[in-house]
């Protein structure tokens, strides 16, 4: 069994920051790419953030400059500070990780339940 658990997220102004945290636990072998997605009403899952083991990050226009993706290999933990947030960030967002659950498993995608995340103008 694989656990992603997210905490962070809450409600704040406008120009404000939050910082997002999602740990995975259980039984994994590795983990190749952790990331952030997010779900704002009436709109489909949108990639914000990702990084890789090696420390390769991607993020969407909308939040560069802004949002900040980090990662601690060792502990299975994957950060998202944001920065300036806006009302348009408002959403419900997702912690995804793809991990080896054995050392001859395929990657496969794992994600938590969602934090909600509102920023009031």
């Amino acid at each position: 069994q694989v656990q992603l658990v997210e905490s962070g997220g809450g409600l704040v102004q406008a120009g404000g920051s939050l910082r997002l945290s999602c740990v995975a636990s259980g039984s994994i072998f590795s983990i190749s790419a952790m990331g952030w997605y997010r779900r704002a009403p009436r709109k489909q899952r949108e990639l914000v953030a990702a990084i890789n083991s090696g420390g390769w990050t991607n993020y969407a226009d909308s939040v560069k400059g802004r949002f900040t993706i980090s990662r601690d290999n060792a502990k299975n933990t994957v950060l998202l500070q944001m920065n300036s947030l806006k009302p348009e960030d408002t959403a419900v967002y997702y912690c995804n990780a793809d991990l080896r659950t054995t050392w001859n498993s395929g990657d496969l995608d794992y994600w938590g339940q969602g934090t909600q995340v509102t920023v009031s103008s």
